[in-house]
């Protein structure tokens, strides 16, 4: 019991003291930027931010200004490339663990290509090479090219899920006649599956931050919306540090929502 209370002690002390840390390390930042600023003779101006988050309609209502929604096509992209990315590394994986090289062959080629190249360079070649053959808009596009950046990740991950499942649990489904898509369906897959969410979450808090390259091609995500902003007012130190405060605000709500799945599939 009292090794018990012990631990939980140094467990809230470490947690005080990163607390402690970050707070410091964020004052050390804020100093950093305003000593910067004042030697290049810069004027803050952040009572102009507001209005690029919420902005007055004519009837005297609000409704989200460029950086919200800016942040909204963010999160749209980020969901639908999250399931996409998540289905392709399924299949992926799938593929890699079947017993048939060609399919193994085409799954290896694929992560190699994509896990060994850049994202802004795949991020082009489907914009300017594929989407005008496939005819494929800028929003589809993007979600293409995250879909399959990510998906490579996703289906290692994915991968190691099945994997860890024992081998028992293969060789009990083929003793009561399973085949193998019923094996994986209904035996593999849902055991993996409590492996893998933590690890796809994290997964999909590196796609809201890779998601701001969608902007080179000219999709107004909150990247975009802030570029505009900073060619018409000039606000570049106000505006830049708003849309990295907002891609924080969503990473770390994100990184919770991973802390909770984990405790929760650690609890049951």
């Amino acid at each position: 019991m009292h090794s018990i209370l012990a631990q939980t002690s140094r467990s809230k002390l470490f947690s005080i003291i990163q607390i402690i840390a970050f707070l410091l390390m964020l004052s050390c930042l804020v100093w950093g930027l305003t000593a910067g600023a004042e030697n290049l003779g810069y004027n803050w101006h952040w009572s102009r931010i507001p209005r690029y988050l919420f902005a007055q309609t004519a009837d005297g209502g609000w409704q989200a200004g460029p950086l919200l929604q800016g942040l909204w096509l963010t999160i749209e992209i980020t969901a639908i490339s999250l399931v996409c990315s998540f289905l392709v590394g399924l299949v992926t994986a799938l593929m890699r663990l079947s017993n048939s090289p060609m399919c193994h062959l085409i799954a290896k080629v694929y992560l190699e290509s994509v896990r060994n190249t850049p994202l802004l360079i795949q991020i082009f070649i489907i914009y300017f090479v594929f989407a005008p053959i496939l005819d494929l808009g800028r929003f589809t596009a993007a979600i293409l090219a995250l879909s399959l950046f990510e998906g490579a990740y996703a289906s290692e991950i994915i991968r190691a899920g099945i994997l860890a499942i024992p081998k028992g649990q293969w060789e009990a489904a083929s003793a009561i006649g399973m085949g193998r898509y019923q094996c994986y369906r209904l035996i593999i897959l849902p055991q993996a599956l409590r492996q893998m969410i933590p690890p796809l979450t994290s997964q999909g808090v590196s796609l809201v931050k890779d998601s701001a390259l969608v902007s080179t091609i000219a999709i107004y995500d909150l990247t975009m919306q802030g570029q505009q902003i900073v060619a018409e007012t000039f606000l570049t130190f106000e505006v830049w540090l708003t849309v990295a405060a907002i891609y924080l605000l969503v990473t770390l709500l994100l990184s919770l929502l991973v802390k909770f799945l984990e405790q929760r599939l650690l609890a049951g």
